[in-house]
């Protein structure tokens, strides 16, 4: 199955779930599919893991901030100070989970 297959269907679960949670919710103008830090770095994990495999894991903790002008949730990983390298990153957008960039720093 190809990458971008997996990414679609793992956002296409998380994406069901949230709306099963939030059909409800009043004041419903804007869509908020990524409602919280939380989420975002649910929604990072499940896409980072089947692209870059458990060793993901050793960049805990992960950060997600908020471009609140853009609406776009920034996710990334964290090195320890005696690590090399870099961290995993992704872009998702708050509205609609649409993964907006994903790549791994060298």
């Amino acid at each position: 199955m190809k990458m971008k297959s997996i990414k679609l269907i793992i956002c296409s679960i998380i994406l069901g779930s949230l709306s099963l949670l939030y059909a409800n919710k009043k004041n419903s103008e804007e869509n908020n599919y990524v409602p919280d830090k939380e989420t975002a770095i649910k929604i990072a994990e499940a896409i980072w893991l089947p692209i870059y495999g458990k060793k993901i894991y050793s960049e805990k903790p992960f950060e997600a901030t908020l471009d609140k002008k853009a609406k776009i949730w920034i996710v990334h990983g964290t090195l320890s100070a005696n690590a090399v390298g870099g961290v995993a990153y992704i872009e998702i957008q708050k509205s609609d989970c649409k993964i907006l960039n994903v790549y791994h720093e060298k």
